[in-house]
């Protein structure tokens, strides 16, 4: 009876909103890792897409938008890198992952905010937090516009899916600490063991004062680890599997994916270093 109820529904929104093919080839041509996607991804990703932009609300800042041309394509970007992460799952799942995303805002700039923060002597201290994105559990997803613009490419920098990976780590909490809801066949022990070494290995790097081979934002929460990880595991697949090929195996089995194997040749190895802040406490970034 429910499934009956859903193939209605989808039927009705079909009609009421054709899908709209010319907006959806132009935001794949505006967007790399849009424009990687097999034919059978792309569609399905698209009507994700679609879908998404009529149920949510994308909104830009009232400064923003008097100078800025928000139109279907770039709409329909936004939603589909969103909607990567789900991309691997069935529907029910891709629902229940955005359940409590009601609004995707984006601002003219980075943004501020006030944090209070408690060292390992248990001092407390105050700083001005810059902030390109900002995740809450119920709240608005927040994201500036300048990093929004620097999303897309094949770079291990995506401020939508870093941000959207938080609401996933959401699914089970209403803060992140990298433990998202699992699938049946992965063990939350193999999940810990397997970020446990990333993050060991990262502070490991750190101490040394060595580079580490992803965002060194990844050694500063373990729910950014996750973020930043999810950022690269979508956007530079290449760097990730040669760093942790055990993480980039486990996130492989968590979305049902494989980005390296559509990842163009000729981008692999290119993915450069961002420079960005990433500063928060449950939330943090941008992009498009």
């Amino acid at each position: 009876m429910l499934g009956r109820l859903k193939r209605w529904r989808s039927r009705q929104f079909e009609q009421r909103h054709p899908f709209p093919d010319d907006a959806w080839a132009e935001a794949r041509a505006r967007i790399p890792l849009l424009d990687a996607l097999s034919h059978a991804e792309a569609a399905l990703l698209g009507q994700r897409a679609w879908r998404f932009a009529h149920a949510k609300r994308l909104t830009l800042h009232p400064e923003l938008a008097a100078t800025t041309d928000f139109d279907l394509p770039a709409r329909l970007a936004l939603a589909a890198q969103i909607c990567l992460l789900t991309l691997g799952w069935d529907d029910d799942d891709h629902d229940e992952a955005f359940a409590n995303v009601h609004e995707v805002l984006v601002l003219p700039e980075a943004f501020q905010r006030q944090v209070e923060e408690m060292d390992e002597f248990g001092v407390m201290h105050e700083y001005v937090d810059e902030r390109a994105g900002e995740t809450s559990y119920q709240g608005p997803v927040v994201v500036a516009f300048p990093d929004l613009m620097e999303s897309g490419e094949w770079s291990g920098f995506n401020v939508l899916i870093h941000e959207f990976a938080h609401k996933l780590d959401m699914g089970n909490a209403s803060d992140i600490d990298g433990f998202p809801p699992l699938p049946r066949d992965i063990d939350p022990r193999e999940w810990h063991r397997v970020f446990t070494a990333v993050w060991d290995d990262l502070q490991a790097r750190l101490e040394r004062d060595e580079e580490t081979p992803i965002d060194d934002y990844a050694a500063s929460h373990p729910g950014e680890c996750y973020a930043v990880c999810c950022e690269y595991f979508f956007s530079a697949p290449d760097v990730l599997e040669a760093a942790y090929p055990a993480l980039y195996t486990l996130l492989v089995r968590y979305f049902r994916q494989d980005p390296l194997a559509r990842q163009p040749a000729d981008v692999r190895g290119a993915a450069y270093d961002n420079d960005r802040h990433r500063h928060e406490d449950t939330d943090d970034r941008s992009a498009q």
